[in-house]
């Protein structure tokens, strides 16, 4: 259990009102805060307990930041305090080396830029002090166990001559320790579950992206059933960003899945796209289901994630590329062990390296894996056969070294009716007059509709292209265009910044602007290399304003 020192912010911001303006943010979300003045008060107030340290980057400058990094240092080997940086919106070249310079020295750092809103502020610190408790959780889960064995070890070695009332001992101990253990994995999990929310931060954008321009685009839009799309996509993008929620809690805790008659052609035909999107250009995937496949009861989005799951380990297992099977079978009286009565056999099979028998053995144990380290957690398969188990199925893996591999989910039949979709209508947008053509290259269909509209409403035409493939054979054609708009995390091999680099072979008169919802390492590169970068969500002024920029340079205009 944590002090009260211990579950408080420190909160540092050496110029101006930032610390006290921060802290009253702070208070009113409920969090303990505290506001220090100089660097020393905040290392000799961490020393007492931290929960999280909120502190201007001009507050590390010089030799503060080797304090501060020396502090870090020096922490036991179970904490990691987690620091939330304020910025300044300075982008030289010393700036960004110091910045990383300190992200290496303070190691567990969210970077929030001002002016910064106060929901995104509180959001992120209050994520920061749920990370620390969960740190201290370690901490307490250690001694715990350090107690449990130091208790373990008094008993044998007292009871040495009283065996029996020593063996049972060392079972009620052994049970404890399990428990202990189990608590531990746990709390890894949580943290396998942070360094894994990075990767759907993207996703997570383009919902926002959805969200926020639909709700611009709102107002300034008089026709009722463009109002109607819009409001549509939004909804869809709400259901999304619940859906993938959804996904990130079946990991971290133990939820009951939502089950629903599913029709499992209409299921994994769906998701071609996402797994065509997930693996790589020399992996082909066959769907191999009749058309006579029963219905199951499952968690429909649950599924998918199994699905994908499988996916990915398939392909990793076909460094060298091939063929993924995704194999659907009706099964009638199965009867084995405590599975009785008609299922639904769903098999991804791959043609790929295969297991020995030790490591079938271990297979469905939670963060198993024979990756290397950072290319895989080890939740995958034991994800799949929990989320058959609740299901009312069961997992079988068949597998032989160089034979390859094959998963079959054993589902139980639904004898249910289907739950009837109800599809969304999609009436026409009439088009606009332009000055300027605008190449929309965006592979997410509702960001693409969304980004159109804008593009309609600023005053310019747009085509749309789902692929930077696609965008170079648009301009092949011959097509008018004038600026250049691109996504910078596509699917197919090539990234919205590879694309820049070839238009600048090809096409070096031709202005072009790349968007991304994750500022990562090719965004910095497209900007270092001086290609504008529209970070996702936007404002439809923002996205006339860097295009009427991009198309100005172009032209060689003064602004």
């Amino acid at each position: 259990m944590t002090d009260a020192n211990e579950a408080r912010v420190l909160v540092h911001a050496p110029i101006g009102r930032d610390g006290p303006a921060t802290a009253s943010v702070l208070r009113r979300a409920g969090l303990d805060v505290q506001v220090c003045a100089s660097i020393d008060e905040v290392l000799a107030r961490a020393d007492e307990g931290v929960s999280t340290l909120c502190v201007a980057e001009e507050g590390l400058f010089g030799e503060h930041l080797q304090a501060m990094a020396a502090w870090v240092a020096c922490q036991p080997a179970w904490s990691d305090v987690p620091f939330v940086v304020l910025t300044s919106h300075l982008r030289q070249p010393a700036v960004e080396v110091w910045r990383q310079k300190m992200l290496a020295a303070l190691r567990n750092v969210s970077l929030l830029e001002r002016p910064v809103h106060g929901i995104t502020l509180t959001s992120t610190v209050q994520t920061a002090v749920r990370a620390r408790a969960r740190q201290y959780e370690i901490r307490a889960l250690l001694h715990a166990r350090e107690s449990a064995a130091a208790a373990l070890e008094g008993i044998v070695l007292a009871r040495t001559q009283e065996l029996e009332a020593a063996n049972d001992a060392l079972r009620k101990q052994m049970k404890e320790r399990a428990l202990v253990e189990e608590s531990l994995r746990h709390a890894q999990k949580m943290e396998a579950l942070g360094q894994l929310t990075g990767g759907v931060a993207h996703d997570f954008n383009n919902l926002l992206m959805v969200i926020s321009g639909g709700l611009q685009m709102f107002d300034r839009q008089p026709d009722q059933a463009r109002r109607d799309r819009l409001l549509g996509a939004m909804r869809q993008a709400v259901e999304r960003g619940a859906a993938l929620t959804r996904q990130l809690l079946t990991f971290s805790r133990h939820q009951s899945l939502q089950a629903e008659p599913v029709d499992l052609l209409r299921q994994i035909h769906g998701m071609r796209d996402m797994l065509d999107r997930s693996l790589s250009g020399d992996i082909h995937v066959e769907l191999r289901l009749p058309l006579s496949l029963w219905p199951v009861e499952v968690d429909a989005n649950e599924l998918e994630l199994v699905i994908l799951n499988l996916a990915v380990n398939a392909r990793d297992a076909m460094p060298g590329g091939g063929t993924i099977e995704i194999r659907g079978e009706n099964v009638a009286d199965w009867a084995e062990g405590d599975l009785k009565g008609d299922f639904v056999s769903l098999s991804v099979v791959d043609s790929g390296t295969g297991m020995t028998d030790e490591v079938k053995a271990r297979v469905f144990e939670p963060f198993f894996t024979t990756k290397d380290v950072g290319k895989g957690s080890g939740l995958g398969l034991a994800q799949a056969y929990g989320f058959a188990r609740q299901s009312g199925g069961d997992v079988r893996i068949f597998s032989e070294v160089g034979q390859g591999t094959e998963v079959r989910l054993l589902l139980p039949r639904c004898l249910k009716p289907l739950v009837t979709q109800v599809s969304m209508d999609t009436a026409a947008v009439a088009a606009a007059g332009t000055d300027a053509h605008v190449l929309l290259v965006e592979d997410d269909d509702e960001v693409a509709a969304l980004v159109s509209d804008m593009l309609t409403q600023l005053g310019f035409g747009s085509t749309r292209v789902a692929s930077p493939a696609a965008a170079l054979g648009a301009l092949a054609d011959g097509r008018q265009i004038d600026v250049v708009f691109s996504d910078i995390m596509m699917p197919g091999g090539m990234s919205g910044l590879m694309l820049a680099r070839e238009l600048r072979t090809r096409r070096s008169d031709l202005p072009i602007v790349l968007t991304t919802g994750y500022m990562g390492q090719e965004a910095r590169a497209a900007e270092t290399q001086g290609i504008p970068v529209l970070a996702k969500p936007y404002r439809a002024d923002d996205l006339s304003a860097v295009l009427h920029a991009a198309l100005a340079q172009g032209r060689g205009d003064t602004l």
